[in-house]
C-alpha cells in the first residue's frame, strides 16, 4: 500500500483542484493548501489559497531526470519563474521554496528548460550537493532576473547572475520543495561569486509566529540573534571545500535595510519584464 502524508498549511480563500489521470503513477503536492496528500499512485488535495498551483514529480529524488513541475488547475504546466506573481500587496511577495532547510542538495529552477521546473544542479555529470545542510529555507522571487548586462555601481561594478533573486527565508518551519510561502523581506546582502552579483534577499514567511515582530534588519538580530552573520559566513565560505575562494560581500559585508531590499526586488522585476517582453536577448533562458 502506498504511504500517505497530510500537511494542515494555512491559508485564506478557497477553491476546488480536478482529478487529472495525467497525475496518476506520480507524486502530487497542493501548495498552499488545506490538506496535502502524496502518494505513489493517486493523489488527493483540497487547494484554498491563490495561486492554485499543483507540483507533480518526475523521476525519482537524487536522480539526474527529476524534476519538480508546477501545474494549474486545468492541469497544465506554468512556470514557477515567470507564471507564479512577484507581489501579493503591502510589501509581501510570493517565494518559492528550492532548497529546504538542514538539507545538501542543491536544487535550483531549471532556467534553461521549458517551464523551468525545479531540478537538482549537475556539475560535470554528478549532482551537487552543499558540504554542509543550509540552514535556512531557500529559493527565489518569481518574476525576478538579476540581469547580467548590468553592472551595478553601488556593487563594485559586478553584473547580474542571470538568474532569479535568492530568498533566504528565516522562519522556523521546514518548507518542501516547489512550496510557495508568503514573505515579507527584511534586508538584503550583496554577494559577489566569482565576479556576479547574486542577491540573498533574507525574509520570514508570513505564517511564522515572529513574523509580527521582524519587519526590518535591526529586528533579525534582536530576535534571531546571530542569524545575519551566519549566513553570510555560509554563503562566503561554501565553496572552500571544493578548492575555490571564499565568495565577496558588497555593501561593507553588512546586510541592507528592508527599503533596500524592495528597492532590489522592483529593480530586479523591471529587469524580468523586459526579459519576458523579448526587449533584450534571453540566450539559453526559457521564457515559458
Amino acid at each position: 500500500m502506498a504511504a500517505t502524508r497530510a500537511i494542515t498549511i494555512a491559508s485564506n480563500s478557497s477553491c476546488s483542484l480536478l482529478a487529472n489521470k495525467s497525475f496518476v503513477g506520480g507524486t502530487a503536492l497542493c501548495l498552499n493548501n488545506l490538506k496535502f496528500c502524496r502518494t505513489r499512485r493517486s493523489y488527493t488535495c483540497r487547494a484554498i489559497y491563490n495561486p492554485q498551483v499543483v507540483v507533480k514529480e518526475e523521476g525519482q529524488p537524487e536522480t539526474l531526470d527529476y524534476r519538480v513541475f508546477f501545474l494549474d488547475q486545468s492541469g497544465k504546466k506554468v512556470s514557477p519563474w515567470h507564471d507564479i506573481p512577484l507581489r501579493l500587496g503591502d510589501d509581501v511577495f510570493n517565494f518559492v521554496v528550492e532548497i529546504p532547510k538542514e538539507s545538501s542538495a542543491k536544487m535550483e529552477v531549471a532556467t534553461d528548460e521549458s517551464f523551468t521546473p525545479i531540478k537538482q544542479d549537475i556539475k560535470k555529470g554528478k549532482l551537487r550537493y552543499y558540504p554542509y545542510n543550509i540552514h535556512w529555507n531557500y529559493g527565489l522571487l518569481p518574476q525576478t532576473w538579476e540581469d547580467p548586462s548590468f553592472a551595478n555601481s553601488e556593487i563594485e561594478g559586478a553584473l547580474g547572475d542571470n538568474d532569479p533573486v535568492d530568498v533566504v527565508e528565516i522562519g522556523e518551519r521546514r518548507g518542501k520543495i516547489g512550496e510557495v510561502l508568503k514573505v515579507k523581506p527584511l534586508g538584503a546582502l550583496a554577494m559577489i561569486d566569482e565576479g556576479e552579483l547574486d542577491w540573498k534577499i533574507v525574509a520570514i514567511s508570513l505564517d511564522d509566529p515572529k513574523a509580527p515582530f521582524v519587519n526590518d534588519v535591526n529586528d533579525v538580530e534582536k530576535h534571531f540573534p546571530g542569524t545575519l552573520t551566519a549566513i553570510r559566513n555560509w554563503f562566503r565560505d561554501y565553496k572552500i571545500p571544493d578548492g575555490k575562494p571564499a565568495n565577496k560581500f558588497g555593501l561593507g559585508n553588512q546586510a541592507a535595510n528592508k527599503d533596500y531590499a524592495l528597492k532590489v526586488i522592483t529593480e530586479t522585476n523591471e529587469s524580468w519584464n523586459i526579459l519576458i517582453k523579448r526587449s533584450i536577448p534571453a540566450g539559453e533562458l526559457s521564457l515559458v
